[in-house]
């Protein structure tokens, strides 16, 4: 697999800090020769440029190229998946669609609430009804325009992010959910009080390193439960536009240490039941370390095949190397993981070449495998989603 996520104009001019070869290159990505390269360096899969948040009328043009490369990939027999990002960048989008005001996070804290460190991006509450529907469009258009193959979705891990629950509209629907989830009895044997009509969602500027609250805990499980229902719905009209689409999303952190029930409102076993295959970007590149350490992805690659997903890593290219390489093949059975960009037929070592060829010489050897593990451990939801401390060390360190 290969991959060209951010390289359009429209972004790179926006984001800044560009090499002044990158428009260059990004023209080389779209030819006949740079695609025929990645046929014949074994790449099945490669995601192109699509959807980044701009707006769809903004997007026009590299959309318009995106088409064309997509049409190229297929031509060569190797399958199209395209990025959608989850952010809007409001300066243009707001021109296409100014009702989109109304789907933004609020300030969180005294804070606007944006990506990482572009203030342009900003972060939307995913299960309002005006961002749904503009999303649906947005996958209409990946099918029917691009015949994807492959959907990747970005930035999952930041969509239920607590900032994001501070919208109005989630916290109307975080008193519903606890009004339908248990009779007032029950409220009241779990909160003290059974009228929810002035329950907020939580607010809190300090680390915590117990989750003893129950109305955080209840609070942790819903942003749980409406990521999962967002891309159920998600799921559900892709597969009605097309029934062979992989569906994927990026939740970042594996099972690396993190507590993501807790951060991000990810957890993995409702997430990964509506998904074909799933990103990590959690670090913890395969190695050993001079005092003898292993360092592996392999508690995410067998969580991730226990929930019957595929893990897609990034492996090769410049910041890969064969070991990971062999880790992805051993652990991650029928991917090899990204082995670099559009470009990688032009540059791509050697020793990972070959890599790539003993992996399609050996493919009958890593489909339709199953773990014959006859130990496991139990990874509680509840111990690890309520507890940002010991429970997470302990686990990895008994592991």
């Amino acid at each position: 697999m290969v991959s060209n996520h951010d390289s359009m104009p429209i972004f790179r001019r926006r984001v800044g800090g560009n090499p002044t070869w990158q428009e260059e290159d990004y023209e080389k990505e779209h030819t006949e020769e740079a695609i025929r390269k990645l046929k014949d360096l074994g790449v099945t899969v490669v995601i192109v440029h699509f959807y980044k948040g701009f707006g769809l009328e903004a997007e026009r043009d590299h959309m318009e190229k995106g088409k064309a490369l997509a049409t190229l990939v297929h031509k060569f027999g190797m399958r199209v998946g395209v990025y959608v990002g989850s952010t809007v960048a409001y300066e243009t989008f707001l021109a296409e669609r100014p009702e989109a005001q109304e789907w933004f996070a609020p300030d969180f804290m005294g804070r606007p609430v944006f990506y990482d460190d572009q203030p342009f991006r900003k972060r939307v509450y995913f299960m309002h009804p005006g961002y749904r529907e503009y999303m649906r469009r947005v996958l209409r258009m990946a099918e029917d325009d691009f015949h994807a193959d492959l959907i990747h979705f970005d930035n999952t891990s930041m969509q239920a992010e607590p900032a994001i629950f501070q919208h109005p509209l989630a916290a109307e629907q975080f008193r519903d959910f606890l009004k339908n989830k248990d009779s007032p009895e029950e409220v009241k044997k779990r909160l003290g009080f059974s009228d929810i009509r002035y329950v907020l969602p939580p607010r809190y500027d300090r680390p915590m390193s117990f989750i003893n609250d129950p109305l955080f805990q209840e609070w942790a499980d819903f942003r749980c439960v409406q990521l999962t229902a967002y891309y159920a719905e998600m799921e559900s009209l892709l597969r009605g536009l097309n029934p062979e689409v992989a569906v994927e999303t990026n939740p970042h952190s594996g099972i690396s240490g993190r507590n993501t029930v807790w951060e991000q409102g990810v957890d993995y076993p409702r997430l990964l039941a509506h998904l074909d295959a799933v990103w990590t970007e959690e670090g913890d590149p395969a190695g050993v370390t001079p005092n003898g350490i292993l360092v592996s992805k392999i508690r995410t690659f067998k969580m991730t095949n226990t929930l019957h997903n595929t893990l897609f890593v990034a492996s090769g290219g410049e910041g890969g190397n064969t070991l990971q390489m062999a880790e992805a093949m051993a652990f991650g059975r029928q991917c090899l993981g990204d082995v670099g960009g559009v470009l990688a037929g032009y540059d791509l070592p050697e020793d990972q070449r070959t890599y790539i060829r003993f992996f399609h010489q050996n493919f009958e050897h890593y489909r339709d495998i199953d773990n014959v593990a006859d130990v496991a451990s139990l990874h509680s939801y509840a111990s690890l989603g309520f507890n940002n401390d010991r429970a997470a060390v302990s686990t990895v360190l008994f592991e």
